[in-house]
């Protein structure tokens, strides 16, 4: 029996998994910053100025456009030497390169000085693998970095709203009869508007939340995960779930005590109840009609 264990930890290691391809002591594609001579293809000049003028503070979303003939130079070589470790937009690729979307480094760096040593001399990093020397030009690494940076400046800042003046959203632009309908098919055997749904409409008057806060599962995400253990001489062990693998499950009984079983396939076996369930597979199955109808019908249960 395969048990469908909750989801309790999202692991977000975008950020340092980007250090063998970036991190590198800063070194001039001439000189000292600031006082380059002729870089990339005629970027001197303008290379040279964005490195003595640029903010400190992530430089590579602040600073001005490439030579557009550089960057489509870039483009090119980094799809012959970058893309299969780095993939096709920047944020890793099938041989396990880092993103350099997310990169501190790449974030730094203004004309290729922090990028240039770690594609000319390679890198090993501990637990992230090795990064051979690529046999490039000092010239055709400035404009791999040059198409790097492009890509950057079309991103926003994390967590940035679009380009423009805010944007109003309305979610109301459901139909509240056909609302009920969905609600009276999928929802009414779980939920009653006279019951724990009573006056929802007023108690979440912000429709989006309300939209956002029905779709997650309402009150279910306050309810602990528990599991029950059967054991294989029939005794059956309940607490909440603090974590279930393959290998092992555990839980916290009533009196505060943490029982761990070893598993060994379908021994013990292992029922759990996440009153969230219901709500995740739905997901698959609503439309945005759905959403924007069952929305539209719960905003007039007053």
């Amino acid at each position: 029996m395969r048990i469908k264990a909750p989801v309790t930890v999202l692991c977000l290691t975008l950020c340092y998994a980007t250090c063998y391809a970036t991190c590198s002591a800063a070194v001039g594609l001439g000189g000292q910053r600031g006082q380059r001579g002729a870089g990339p293809a005629g970027r001197g000049g303008a290379a040279a100025q964005r490195g003595a003028a640029a903010p400190t503070n992530f430089p590579a979303q602040q600073r001005p456009a490439g030579d557009p003939a550089v960057v489509a130079t870039g483009e090119a070589l980094y799809g012959i030497h970058c893309r299969a470790c780095h993939g096709p937009d920047l944020r890793g690729g099938e041989q396990g390169g880092p993103n350099l979307l997310r990169s501190e480094i790449t974030l730094n760096d203004q004309a290729g000085e922090l990028i240039m040593p770690i594609v000319l001399n390679g890198r090993q990093t501990p637990g992230l693998g090795t990064m051979p020397p690529i046999a490039l030009s000092r010239n055709d690494v400035g404009a791999i970095a040059e198409y790097i940076h492009s890509v950057l400046a079309r991103a926003q800042r994390q967590g940035g709203p679009p380009a423009g003046p805010p944007a109003q959203l309305n979610v109301l632009v459901g139909d509240a009869a056909a609302g009920k309908a969905y609600f009276d098919a999928k929802c009414a055997s779980c939920h009653s508007v006279t019951g724990d749904l009573a006056g929802i409409g007023q108690r979440q008057t912000n429709p989006m939340q309300l939209q956002n806060f029905w779709i997650a599962g309402g009150n279910a995400g306050n309810r602990p995960v528990t599991a029950t253990i059967t054991l294989a001489g029939g005794q059956k062990i309940s607490g909440r779930l603090n974590r279930i693998d393959d290998f092992m499950v555990q839980v916290t009984l009533d009196d505060e005590s943490v029982r761990t079983f070893r598993r060994d396939g379908d021994t013990p076996r292992v029922e759990v109840n996440d009153t969230r369930d219901a709500h995740r597979n739905l997901l698959p199955q609503y439309t945005d009609r759905d959403i924007h109808n069952v929305t539209a019908y719960l905003v007039t249960v007053k």
